[in-house]
């Protein structure tokens, strides 16, 4: 593991990742400056007088930076695809030169129209830029590397929106030739470093391109729908930026007229919520070991309900009339909770997100990444101006206040949530898993990465306790099929984890031939589809700790599909409250919780050299003394 932490961040020394990474980090820096500017000079500059007129324009805002990803997201997949990378990305930032002079004039000229058709301009850049900015990846790293780059962007994508707010909210507070010069020098800096990305080929140079963007636009949905997980996951991504924008968009005027703030509660306010964005999607890889973890997207849905919530009813202002600074807000009762609850929606938000944007990136076909990733754009912007108009029309139209705004989202989001996970019970399953093994253990793993990422193959390990299968599922970085005990296999709870994790119940062949028979016509068809099957030879739980004798039917099924075995054992199971230590599991009180446990994977076998002993060997040795 510590070797996994060296190379992620060894990256950003790297020629093929660092000068992309700060390129990125500049873009959005510079998104995020001129973007918080424009919302404040709006909600401020009228003294906080023009409630509803100053909703409409806030969230007019946001709908034209993000209209552009709805418009042209489609042509910008395709012209990905089609053309070499790092090319595209130093038009991409010469264009962002060219936007930020003509910003800067308008700054400085106080013309909001021209302002926001500039916001218009700067989203249509970010539009071509965001199909680029994500398939790169995949060709300058390998499939080792692949999570730690894309936690490193993320992280870095939330640092800079976090500094942007801040740099946003003071250079508002000044002259508007600040912010200008700002906005201008951050796009050069962006185009220098940019100068140095390594050229990455294009993933389908013989594509025509489609200039119909109403026909591309369909097409390139249609692309992202072919893999079910990939376009659910597109679907919970453009959910969370439809909530994210809602909660954004309303911070300026919720600072004016609910906590009576100046301008510098807004930038304290908006710089919670990056922070917890930032916390959660590094802790997010934490929980996760540095896999896709989609468990724990339901507990991001959780938090956000919960600290959602919270938010509608945590502060209510003074009597006076005066606008607070920071310093006096922070004296006034509820206003820590304010500041809780925003990190917390950033820090659910995190563990929501970043699960999800992984398995689009590594579930897509790489001659269709750029496409699918501008789905990803096209949905997100659609849910977005629908979070903008939805926003103007509660607030400015229908008169509600921003709490009951709040209130309303957190009802959605409950909807939503509950339609999901009945619709995918595979979310529901994989937070199961995850909430039930770090509730018991502290799990540590060597080798994971001999598993095979691809094609069939069968791992074996000795089995200890009732929990064996669900700490496996936990850590193996694709879904695997586990052979289990029929008995174990009904057990409440543990039978919807197996049964939507699509778990092959079995039993001896004395007991039951047609299950015994139908267990092993379901592993060949499985290992026939190119999936990975885990089983334990031994039959059953060990009732000594040690590991018995293995089964012949692992030699049966390599006859039958001749696969490689991957060999693995589980250490320091043996006396949990799951194993048979000290009597029949399950039947006595816990003594052990939050243990530590670790999973190590061994030698993958070629098929002509299987045989029950031999297989046994290699996992005894495993396992050592680490009962």
């Amino acid at each position: 593991m510590n070797q996994e932490n060296h190379s992620q961040f060894s990256l950003l020394r790297e020629k093929r990742f660092a000068p992309f990474f700060w390129t990125q980090f500049a873009g959005a820096f510079n998104d995020n400056i001129y973007k918080n500017v424009l919302i404040l000079i709006i909600a401020f500059q009228s003294g906080g007088t023009d409630h509803g007129n100053s909703a409409i324009l806030i969230n007019l805002a946001a709908g034209l930076f993000i209209l552009p990803f709805f418009l042209f997201s489609a042509l910008a997949g395709q012209i990905a695809d089609k053309y070499e990378k790092s090319g595209l990305i130093r038009i991409v930032k010469l264009a962002e030169i060219i936007i930020m002079i003509f910003a800067a004039a308008a700054l400085f000229l106080d013309s909001r129209i021209a302002m926001l058709l500039l916001l218009f301009l700067m989203g249509a850049q970010s539009t071509f830029f965001g199909p680029v900015k994500y398939s790169i990846i995949p060709q300058h790293l390998d499939e080792k590397e692949i999570i730690g780059g894309n936690a490193l962007v993320e992280m870095g994508t939330f640092v800079s929106i976090l500094l942007g707010t801040m740099a946003g909210g003071y250079l508002a507070q000044h002259e508007r030739s600040w912010a200008g010069a700002a906005v201008v020098v951050t796009a050069i800096a962006g185009w220098l470093v940019c100068r140095s990305i390594p050229p990455a080929k294009p993933a389908a140079p013989t594509l025509k391109i489609n200039w119909n963007l109403i026909s591309e636009t369909a097409k390139t949905l249609s692309y992202s729908a072919r893999e079910r997980t990939v376009f659910l996951s597109i679907l919970g991504i453009s959910w969370f930026w439809f909530l994210g924008a809602s909660y954004l968009t309303q911070i300026p005027n919720y600072t004016i007229q609910v906590l009576h703030g100046k301008e510098s509660v807004a930038t304290l306010l908006l710089t919670m919520f990056s922070v917890g964005i930032g916390g959660g999607s590094l802790l997010c890889e934490w929980l996760s070991g540095k896999k896709v973890e989609y468990g724990l997207v339901p507990i991001g849905s959780i938090g956000l309900c919960i600290f959602g919530l919270d938010l509608a009813f945590a502060y209510h202002a003074p009597s006076n009339g005066a606008l607070l600074g920071i310093a006096d807000f922070l004296k006034t009762p509820g206003s820590v909770r304010v500041l809780v609850d925003l990190v917390f929606i950033g820090v659910f938000g995190g563990l929501y997100i970043v699960p999800l944007f992984a398995l689009v990136q590594l579930r897509s076909e790489a001659s269709h990444r750029s496409r699918v990733i501008a789905a990803n754009n096209i949905l997100n912007a659609l849910f977005m101006v629908v979070s903008a108009a939805m926003g103007a029309l509660f607030l400015g139209v229908a008169g509600l206040t921003i709490p009951q705004f709040f209130v309303v989202l957190v009802v959605m989001n409950l909807a939503v949530a509950v339609f999901i996970y009945g619709l995918v019970p595979e979310f529901t399953m994989r937070c199961l898993i995850w909430v039930l093994t770090h509730i018991f253990y502290r799990i540590k793993h060597e080798n994971l990465d001999l598993i095979p990422s691809e094609g069939p193959a069968v791992i074996v390990c000795n089995h200890v306790s009732y929990m064996d299968a669900l700490i496996i599922a936990s850590l193996c970085r694709r879904p695997a099929r586990f052979v289990t005990d029929r008995d174990i296999f009904n057990i409440p709870v543990l039978n919807f984890i197996f049964r939507t994790g699509k778990a092959i119940p079995i039993t001896s062949a004395k007991k039951d031939p047609e299950t015994y028979a139908k267990a092993f016509e379901a592993i060949a068809q499985e290992l026939d589809e190119g999936e990975i099957v885990c089983i334990f030879p031994e039959g059953r739980l060990t009732l000594d700790g040690e590991i018995g004798e293995f089964k012949n039917g692992i030699e049966k099924i390599i006859q039958r599909n001749p696969v490689p075995v991957v060999t693995s054992a589980l250490q320091n199971l043996w006396g949990s409250f799951f194993s048979h230590k000290g009597g029949r599991a399950l039947t006595r009180l816990p003594r052990r919780f939050y243990s530590k446990i670790r999973y190590v994977v061994g030698n993958v076998i070629p098929p002509e050299q299987v045989t029950a002993e031999l297989l046994r060997e290699h996992v005894a040795e495993l396992r050592g003394d680490h009962r």
